[in-house]
């Protein structure tokens, strides 16, 4: 099976080629990517832990999903797409806000990203896949950002990076 490819970009998001996902972590050069937060009614956010045999951030607790457009795909088709794939569900989705994040890990790759942000609303339990999700949980958006901020350390570096400079966008785009 062929490697997955993430979309290389410059910093206005415009494509400058293609490149297997691990090379491009193993270079930290700036790729496309997305992070999928679908909230409840009653303002709960849908968390995953990620499995625990995941090459970088294994364990650790973030947004519903997260993953990489595919060449072609737009950001709604690749967030529903992974949406399905990891939570086993797919509801609509809204564009909310993009930015650019670097962060190294321990194991000598870097997540640089144009993270596109996008909204939903799902009131059920997931059907996770256990390959890629160890466990999920609803928490108010409130206590997310509280639990963050005494236990930076069970979260994944964009989650925390999501939620200090943009916490109150998203609050407020549900």
């Amino acid at each position: 099976m062929e490697e997955e490819k993430v979309i290389l970009v410059n910093d206005k998001n415009e494509k400058i080629g293609l490149m297997p996902k691990m090379e491009a972590h193993e270079k930290a050069l700036l790729h496309r990517a997305f992070s999928v937060f679908i909230f409840n009614d009653e303002n709960e956010l849908m968390l995953q832990q990620r499995a625990l045999n995941k090459y970088h951030s294994p364990g650790l607790w973030t947004n519903t999903c997260c993953s990489h457009q595919r060449d072609g795909e737009t950001n709604i088709q690749a967030g529903k797409r992974r949406l399905q794939e990891e939570m086993g569900f797919v509801v609509e989705l809204k564009e909310s806000i993009s930015f650019i994040y670097k962060a190294p890990f321990d194991n000598g790759l870097t997540e640089y990203e144009y993270d596109h942000v996008m909204l939903g609303n799902y009131n059920d339990a997931p059907n996770i896949n256990e390959d890629e999700v160890a466990d999920w949980k609803w928490m108010p958006i409130e206590a997310v950002k509280v639990d963050m901020e005494l236990h930076p350390e069970f979260y994944t570096e964009w989650f925390k990076i999501i939620f200090s400079k943009f916490y109150k966008h998203i609050n407020l785009q549900k």
